[in-house]
């Protein structure tokens, strides 16, 4: 048995619930932004595509902790 997703990663089961895609969408969205800072690619989710402000933060922190190697 698998431990649960811990951090931001525990909110995706509800964010491709939610929104209908799956999360590797929504990564490939915001690395396709020209956008690079935290805030200005969450205020980009929610204004652009809905998402409400916790499930933005987390899809960006998660993707932008990826391409840090963090």
């Amino acid at each position: 048995m698998t431990a649960p997703a811990k951090g931001p990663a525990s909110y995706f089961p509800s964010i491709e619930k939610k929104y209908g895609r799956p999360i590797a969408d929504w990564k490939e969205l915001i690395r396709a932004s020209p956008l690079t800072k935290h805030m200005e690619l969450v205020a980009w989710l929610k204004a652009e595509h809905g998402l409400g402000h916790g499930h933005a933060n987390a899809l960006v922190a998660h993707t932008l902790a990826e391409e840090s190697g963090k």
